[in-house]
């Protein structure tokens, strides 16, 4: 069987491999937090070149959406998840039902816990969304020192409800390879109103962090809650694909629905 050094280059498998899949336990970034927060959510992953044989060895293709339940043990390494979707390339299946049987069995057996997946076909015309709520990107800001710094998240005297901003100028680093990952974060909060040319500024600290999607808006999420009396708080990044995939996470203190997206696919997307 292959495998897959996550530091460096290899080369891509030319038949279906489940073990290619490497897993991550949430844990060992969570523990990194100062606060840990109770939250519900998933992480929505969009897989832009997915391929494989129909039973008459005829390629197809899809774009495929996982959503993976934030309680899961582990998330997936998405060097590793490229690798195994690109060994699905010259695998035959019977019908689309067993390509999603085999997607999710393998996936679920990896993260240990609850997975949905949607294949969509690639002719159904492009989708952009406009984000609901106020955009930050105008406010006028001191020059940033891009480091993380929670002391800029400060509360105001103004009460709100469901309160949405956003900003498109969110950059973060992956950990692994260090490519730069980019993202429009979305936040609706109640409660008290936040300060937002701190919230901004603190949000353009992740500029050289290093860290998963899921570990950034958990953090940010985390971050908020620790800073600012907020009664209910949503976090959601839509990030840019990098090799083929999207990783969108979303984290709240509600029980949202893993079918509820805030908004679609951007432009970027």
């Amino acid at each position: 069987m292959a495998t897959v050094d996550l530091g460096a280059d290899s080369a891509y498998p030319e038949r279906y491999d489940p073990s290619l899949l490497r897993k991550i336990p949430r844990t060992q970034n969570r523990g990194r937090l100062a606060n840990i927060r109770a939250f519900s959510g998933w992480d929505l992953w969009t897989a832009w070149e997915l391929s494989w044989l129909n039973a008459q060895g005829i390629p197809e293709v899809a774009v495929a959406e996982f959503k993976i339940d934030c309680n899961s043990v582990n998330i997936v390494e998405s060097k590793s998840f490229k690798y195994y979707l690109n060994s699905l390339n010259q695998c035959e299946f019977a019908a689309r039902e067993d390509l999603v049987r085999t997607l999710t069995r393998d996936l679920t057996e990896l993260v240990e816990g609850e997975i949905g997946i949607q294949l969509r076909d690639v002719d159904g015309g492009a989708e952009s969304a406009a984000i609901p709520g106020r955009c930050l990107d105008n406010i006028s800001l001191p020059r940033p020192a891009f480091v993380l710094d929670t002391s800029l998240l400060r509360g105001t005297d103004r009460p709100v409800q469901n309160e949405r901003v956003y900003t498109n100028l969110f950059k973060s680093n992956c950990p692994v390879t260090a490519q730069p990952d980019w993202a429009s974060v979305w936040i609706e909060y109640s409660g008290t109103a936040i300060e937002e040319t701190g919230l901004l500024s603190y949000l353009l600290g992740y500029r050289k962090h290093q860290g998963f999607h899921e570990d950034c808006v958990e953090k940010i999420y985390c971050d908020i809650l620790e800073s600012v009396p907020v009664s209910a708080l949503t976090v959601f990044a839509r990030y840019t694909r990098r090799g083929g995939l999207d990783i969108n996470p979303l984290r709240s203190s509600e029980n949202i629905y893993i079918e509820s997206i805030p908004f679609g696919r951007t432009l970027r997307q």
